[in-house]
């Protein structure tokens, strides 16, 4: 069973990154799902000095999200990315929403 990252309370530090093994393991996506993932262009990793991709949290957070969606309702991957833009820029409005009502 992988775990729950679908929450950003169980994500760990911010300024961690992460290798590719790494986030496979996380995040429970396969080989062939981050090839594609990549090609598509939806992430953009660090590459260290040997051309090994670095992902940051926010990566492994929107791929693991972009996965369960897929998995769950049986979406493609291009679908299932267009959900999660859509998924964060509803929050990334909603906090704006909220910090304006603080202002009234």
């Amino acid at each position: 069973m992988t775990p729950d990252i679908t929450s950003a309370r169980n994500l760990p530090s911010r300024s961690k990154l992460y290798s590719r093994r790494q986030l496979l393991e996380i995040t429970g996506v396969g080989e062939v799902r981050l090839t594609e993932i990549l090609e598509l262009g939806w992430i953009d990793p660090i590459m260290a000095g040997n051309d090994e991709p670095l992902f940051l949290v926010r990566d492994v957070y929107r791929i693991g999200k972009l996965q369960r969606i897929a998995t769950d309702f049986d979406v493609c991957l291009t679908g299932a990315s267009i959900i999660v833009d859509l998924l964060d820029r509803i929050e990334t409005l909603e906090k704006r929403v909220e910090e304006l009502r603080r202002l009234l």
